[in-house]
């Protein structure tokens, strides 16, 4: 009598991985294959050696006095990018911290969802696509710079300001409850002396972040130093780009140094 070959569960899902994932890069590798051989490839020369464009972009603006003196206008530029990262970070961290507290699960229990679907929606939405909508909202200017940031910055810091919450000693919080505090005074007294410095440490870095994304906004007219930089590589001004690139390194250095000592006092 012959005996049927015994296939065993766990050997046919791995049979049946191996088909879908064989089967998916089959396809990737044809749509790659297809995409490589059918897009027109070209490259635009340029008459600048890479050489004489590097001198123009870092040595002539720090070695010829005619592009010296013009270092206090992008300084005035790179100053107002500052102001627009530190006014959205400001109001982001102060409307974050309601939607953390909504998006936390060990306050708001099974609602939370709602918190964090509010913060995934707006986390996936790029600064940039904030600033476009905004400009044309409220027109041109470091206001649209500031709505951009601002709401942006909610979700990322909501997010994090939700998993600090979500990470506290609850033994605290029952305490006070067990000496008969109310909810309010459990939340005064126990979450948020747990919370504050790790919120204070997420927004500092959340504005190192900032900084650099409002060097970007310009480009599409939300102020800042972005439209300088984007109309200067246009026009292929290669010592005023080198002028904006150091300005904007000098910046983010300092500002960098400066809160990454705070951030270590803080936490």
């Amino acid at each position: 009598m012959n005996e049927k070959p015994i296939v065993s569960l766990r050997q046919a899902r791995t049979n049946k991985s191996k088909f879908y994932l064989y089967t998916i890069v089959f396809i990737l590798s044809a749509i790659y294959i297809i995409g490589l051989f059918t897009t027109p490839f070209s490259v635009s020369g340029s008459a600048a050696s890479p050489l004489d464009t590097l001198r123009r972009i870092f040595i002539v603006p720090l070695t010829d006095m005619e592009y010296i003196v013009q270092f206090p206008v992008y300084i005035g530029y790179m100053i107002e990018t500052v102001a627009i990262a530190y006014a959205g970070v400001t109001v982001a961290t102060i409307l974050a911290v309601p939607v953390a507290f909504l998006a936390a699960r060990n306050v708001t229990k099974r609602y939370s969802y709602v918190g964090k679907a509010l913060l995934n929606a707006i986390r996936a939405v790029p600064e940039l696509i904030f600033a476009i909508i905004f400009v044309a909202a409220v027109g041109i200017g470091p206001y649209a710079g500031v709505l951009a940031i601002s709401i942006n910055s909610i979700g990322m810091l909501g997010k994090l300001y939700a998993e600090v919450i979500e990470s506290i000693d609850q033994s605290n919080v029952d305490a006070i409850k067990a000496s008969g505090g109310n909810r309010i005074q459990a939340m005064w007294y126990g979450v948020l002396p747990q919370v504050l410095p790790e919120f204070s440490s997420y927004s500092i870095y959340r504005f190192e972040i900032d900084v650099r994304a409002s060097t970007v906004l310009g480009i599409v007219g939300a102020g800042g130093i972005g439209a300088p930089l984007i109309l200067a590589t246009y026009q292929r001004s290669w010592e005023d780009v080198g002028m904006i690139l150091i300005v904007v390194v000098v910046f983010v250095s300092l500002i960098d140094l400066i809160s990454g000592k705070i951030r270590k006092r803080l936490v």
